[in-house]
């Protein structure tokens, strides 16, 4: 867990686990957690996030120490667990930031709950892929659950961190620790959602209007730069950011550039 002690950790009465850092004072904003991952990876950005705002940490159904998903897993699904999420500590706004699913996730929020946002952090998020890699994404999640959750683990790691990086450090380690705390068919699921979800957030409609930053990596291969400018294009005024040279978990290669990113958008849109 993180070194930075959650001020209060529960549980919703749906089975959400959550912590909540920083002082109640302060602007929300929540955090969403990419496929396989949990609220941890989200810990070495808490200590300068809670200086400023008042941080929402939860985990997706069925990852962490949430509970499996209750139904057919969809993004309007998980949008609803961060509402009823929200609605438990009665926050009527949030800015939401959101990795990889959670920057799907946190884009049909919006689209279900525009009320509820107040700006929008959409980092290492894939989108129209187009109908050939599409396609390929879909039958690939579609066998999850023959292959296991584990299996694909070493060669996406290959595609998630830079090679010295995976050499120097125990990232895969701490990544394979995670996913061996998801249920294996809430991954299925959301795995499902991450591959054929984009088809709902292309063109969005609702259209997004909340104020927005999209980031990826220059070598993140499953949500390439152009992806991140075609979601920018998509929602008025949006600002794109393209990290130099990582790849698709940069965030936990160099947090501190995903930090800094996120507050200067934030501090510039919120205060």
């Amino acid at each position: 867990m993180s070194d930075t002690p959650a001020d209060y950790s529960g549980t919703t009465p749906d089975g959400t686990a959550y912590d909540l850092h920083g002082t109640d004072d302060k602007p929300p904003i929540a955090l969403i957690h990419g496929l396989g991952l949990c609220r941890e990876i989200w810990a070495p950005l808490l200590p300068e996030l809670q200086r400023h705002y008042r941080v929402i940490n939860y985990d997706l159904y069925g990852h962490g120490d949430s509970v499996p998903v209750p139904d057919i897993a969809s993004l309007s699904v998980y949008a609803d667990q961060l509402r009823t999420l929200l609605d438990h500590l009665q926050v009527d706004a949030v800015a939401v930031v959101g990795f990889s699913i959670g920057g799907m996730i946190n884009r049909r929020f919006a689209m279900d709950y525009p009320a509820r946002v107040s700006a929008l952090a959409i980092l290492n998020s894939p989108h129209n892929r187009g109908e050939e890699a599409q396609t390929m994404v879909e039958q690939r999640a579609a066998s999850v659950r023959e292959q296991g959750i584990l299996s694909t683990l070493p060669d996406a790691c290959k595609r998630w961190f830079t090679p010295a990086f995976l050499d120097s450090t125990d990232c895969a380690d701490v990544v394979r620790q995670w996913r061996e705390r998801v249920d294996p068919e809430s991954y299925a699921q959301a795995a499902w959602v991450l591959a054929n979800g984009v088809r709902e957030l292309i063109n969005p409609e609702p259209p997004i209007t909340c104020p927005a930053l999209v980031v990826t990596c220059q070598n993140d291969s499953g949500s390439t730069p152009a992806m991140s400018h075609d979601i920018a294009a998509e929602i008025e005024g949006a600002q794109t950011l393209i990290v130099p040279e990582l790849q698709h978990l940069g965030l936990m290669e160099a947090p501190d550039v995903f930090t800094d990113a996120i507050l200067k958008f934030l501090d510039g849109t919120l205060k």
